[in-house]
């Protein structure tokens, strides 16, 4: 029996147990979920209360009733209790919201912009506004700063006459929990189907998937492109997820290029050249018409007016210090642009000095990259440290299986070979 099984040690014991119990919401300390939710009903009631933002204040008072009961549960119930929670939790904080707005046609105006692109897609062959509408309109809905294949999530409500299951958040949720599922259980992840309602219902997820949602797809796709590069690298596969997720936001682009430098440094040439070929055919494919037959609508939505470069600006301006460094003026607007390169490249620097060379080294310096942009970015949101937050809890929660895995594996006793079986000794017959 080895050490950590037979409790021998001072430090083996309490290592296996504190790692065994973290890999599943069954077996982790129940006060710890217990004051998960908590800090989720506490979050989802100051935004009820502080929000100016009628879908925000809507989804506050469901989710902070949905984690309150959560609380309860979790607390109260010792068998099921965790279950009964995360349903609770799923239901209050993601579907009640979800259903309620895709019924009654509420969300943030990134709902209207997707629904109209798939509206313009199956009319013009094109999901962006013409020049015309362009020059006079007054408005930021009136731009699309995402790119085509964006589009495809909507095709349902247009094609089924505005239903609300055709809601594009429907399929962004559905989206989210396939590959982020997904990304889990390749990564080495135990218990995942409770991590991933987990991580769903939680108010970084949960609060954009019920108002928006655009984001959400994008982050799942990237966690599952890292989880097909981890021990055993499937190219392929990874290329695919990150191809997608590329040809969605420019905010997948950071993540494609560290999976590309990573697949270069640890598994040489031929791999990264097969990833960058499979990555870019798919952008290519989700993307190229468009840029060839539209190319000045495409450069206009999603590259002139993210940058802040048309006369209408754009409404991200949650007060982070670039968007407040950007609106002292022109100087502040410039100082904000040199940040942002400044802390590129200390991340470029950063890949000289220590190479990446596994995917958790890879995931740590994209959550960093990221919420740098996110924090210097002259136009922003607080809803993007999705990115960072939804990568950081992949990553965690698959390390967590992992090390158990490892734990498990050390302590389970060796085969019984020769060299391990006792002695026989030769008794003669009565």
């Amino acid at each position: 029996m080895s050490v950590l099984a037979s409790g021998q040690g001072p430090e083996a014991g309490p290592a296996h147990s504190q790692v065994a119990s973290w890999q599943s919401l069954t077996t982790t300390r129940r006060q710890w979920v217990v004051s998960a939710f908590g800090v989720c009903a506490f979050f989802a009631g100051g935004v009820a209360l502080f929000s100016q933002y009628d879908p925000e204040r809507l989804w506050g008072v469901t989710a902070a009733c949905g984690y309150a009961l959560a609380t309860l549960a979790a607390l109260a119930w010792k068998s099921r209790g965790i279950d009964v929670a995360l349903a609770a939790g799923l239901c209050g904080a993601l579907l009640v919201p979800l259903a309620w707005m895709a019924w009654n046609g509420q969300g943030q105006p990134d709902v209207h912009v997707v629904a109209r692109s798939a509206e313009l897609l199956i009319r013009h062959g094109t999901p962006y506004q013409g020049r015309g509408v362009l020059a006079s309109a007054t408005g930021p809905d009136a731009y699309d700063p995402y790119l085509p294949a964006m589009s495809f999530f909507a095709l349902p409500l247009a094609l089924t006459d505005h239903s609300p299951l055709g809601d594009p958040r429907v399929w962004f949720g559905v989206t989210f929990m396939v590959a982020f599922g997904a990304a889990l259980s390749i990564a080495g992840a135990k218990d995942v189907a409770r991590w991933s309602v987990f991580v769903a219902c939680s108010p970084i997820i949960a609060l954009e998937l019920a108002v928006g949602g655009t984001d959400v797809p994008i982050a799942a796709l990237l966690c599952l492109g890292f989880a097909l590069l981890w021990a055993r690298p499937r190219t392929f596969a990874a290329g695919l997820a990150f191809g997608a997720a590329a040809a969605l936001k420019a905010t997948a682009w950071p993540a494609l290029a560290l999976a590309l430098i990573l697949a270069a440094t640890r598994d040489g040439r031929r791999a990264a050249a097969g990833l960058t070929a499979t990555s870019l055919g798919v952008v290519a494919v989700l993307i190229g018409p468009f840029a060839v037959l539209r190319p000045g609508a495409l450069v206009t939505n999603t590259v002139l007016f993210p940058l802040g470069l048309v006369k209408v600006k754009s409404p991200a301006a949650s007060p982070l210090p670039g968007y407040l460094i950007a609106q002292t003026g022109y100087a502040g607007h410039l100082l904000t642009i040199s940040l942002l390169m400044a802390g590129a490249l200390a991340i470029g620097i950063s890949l000289i000095v220590k190479p990446l060379r596994t995917v958790p080294d890879a995931a740590v310096r994209l959550i960093i990259g990221l919420t740098l942009m996110i924090v210097l970015a002259p136009a922003t949101r607080f809803g993007y440290f999705l990115y960072p937050g939804c990568i950081l809890a992949w990553l965690v929660v698959s390390l967590l299986g992992r090390a158990s895995r490892k734990v498990r594996a050390a302590e389970e006793p060796p085969p019984a070979g020769p060299e391990h079986r006792a002695p026989e000794t030769w008794c003669p017959a009565p």
